[in-house]
């Protein structure tokens, strides 16, 4: 979001990208991208096929040796939304989309519909952000 002010430090997305990293026993290069609701509109668009912004996209590649490597885009406009509608803090929205996009680029999943908050993912998610938000 160049010109403005992120919506979490530096320092910050380094620490939960890193703890969760750690807690996977896994090794990774993920790179942690804010942006703007028409960017992410577009690459929303672009990717998935849905004309609107979403919260966090995650792009997840594998190196010959194994190495996770992700990109991460999450939009804070989607994520104030979200955080509205469920009373939360928008700084504990914006670290679970990074725990979020951080699990993607290890592989992780979760189904689409209800079933996503019950899922092994979504639960996993949920103990980091207690911890780290």
């Amino acid at each position: 979001m160049s010109g403005s002010r992120l919506p979490l430090s530096r320092a910050l997305v380094r620490r939960v990208v890193r703890e969760v990293l750690r807690r996977e026993r896994r090794d990774a290069l993920i790179s942690v991208t804010f942006v703007g609701r028409d960017r992410m509109r577009r690459l929303n668009a672009e990717h998935k096929g849905h004309d609107e912004p979403t919260d966090v996209l995650t792009f997840a590649l594998r190196d010959p040796a194994g190495l996770a490597i992700g990109d991460v885009y999450i939009c804070p406009w989607v994520a104030r939304r979200e955080a509205r509608a469920r009373s939360i803090s928008a700084r504990e929205e914006l670290i679970r989309l990074v725990i979020h996009g951080t699990l993607h680029a290890l592989g992780r999943d979760h189904p689409d519909g209800t079933a996503r908050t019950r899922s092994p993912m979504w639960r996993r998610q949920e103990r980091y952000v207690e911890a780290l938000a």
